[in-house]
């Protein structure tokens, strides 16, 4: 369930930019993909595409480093939230953000754990699917309304 990480945070708004409704708060999108990057994807391993965030590296102090990240990425879902993107990827966004930090609590494994699994990467791309796919369905099956 982790994302590719072959994809950059900045590639998913331009693979959702067509799709996203036109009311969308395009400012509220960019803290999104700010957020996500710095926790995630901030500094590359030199020498390699590899990228990771301030996430594992705050995850080094025991149990409030991880606590930290995890309430700092609930913006990404309070965001979503605020947007309209639906319950069921709220509480999947919540779950990534569980399993991130129950997992980098783990002493020194959950560094690596952290390093990899990129929640926030992940509950940005599961955001803007959502709000694309509503904005799709509104257009493709408009509600029909029978009065009898």
């Amino acid at each position: 369930m982790a994302p590719d990480s072959s994809n950059d945070i900045s590639s998913e708004l331009e693979r959702f930019e067509d799709d996203l409704p036109a009311t969308v708060d395009e400012a509220a999108i960019k803290r999104m993909q700010t957020v996500a990057r710095i926790l995630d994807e901030g500094v590359r391993l030199p020498g390699t595409d590899f990228k990771f965030g301030i996430d594992p590296i705050v995850g080094i102090l025991p149990g409030a480093g991880d606590t930290v990240t995890g309430v700092v990425s609930l913006y990404i879902v309070a965001e979503a939230a605020r947007m309209g993107v639906s319950q069921s990827t709220l509480l999947r966004m919540l779950a990534n953000i569980g399993v991130d930090t129950i997992g980098g609590s783990v002493p020194v494994l959950g560094v690596v754990f952290d390093a990899f699994w990129k929640s926030n990467k992940w509950n940005l791309r599961l955001a803007l699917e959502d709000l694309a796919e509503a904005d799709g369905q509104a257009d493709v099956e408009p509600k029909t309304v029978t009065i009898d």
